[in-house]
């Protein structure tokens, strides 16, 4: 026989469950694309960086810079196709009839 660990209490409307946690504070759409664009510029700066670093001679190892320039192109085309999305969503929206 398993002991009891827990003993939960059923739920009261208008109470709150003592027993639940305090939920996450949920970020909104813009708040999550906005440190979207901030990651992704960092990303263009850091391989802006690298890049100039290269052509001074401060890096030897081109394959870093290649492996930063491509990151930085890739996270640029995958922010911008999400942009897309979001406005052709915007505008189908906006097309529908009430």
């Amino acid at each position: 026989m398993n002991p009891i660990n827990q003993i939960q209490t059923p739920f009261i409307q208008g109470l709150t469950n003592p027993i639940a946690k305090p939920e996450n504070k949920v970020e909104g759409f813009g708040e999550i694309f906005k440190q979207a664009i901030q990651n992704v510029n960092q990303t263009q700066k850091a391989s802006d960086k690298l890049t100039s670093d290269l052509a001074t001679g401060q890096v030897e190892n081109i394959h870093e810079v290649m492996i930063a320039s491509e990151k930085a192109s890739l996270s640029l085309e995958l922010t911008m196709q999400v942009r897309n999305k979001v406005v052709e969503a915007y505008q189908e929206v906006m097309r529908m009839q009430v």
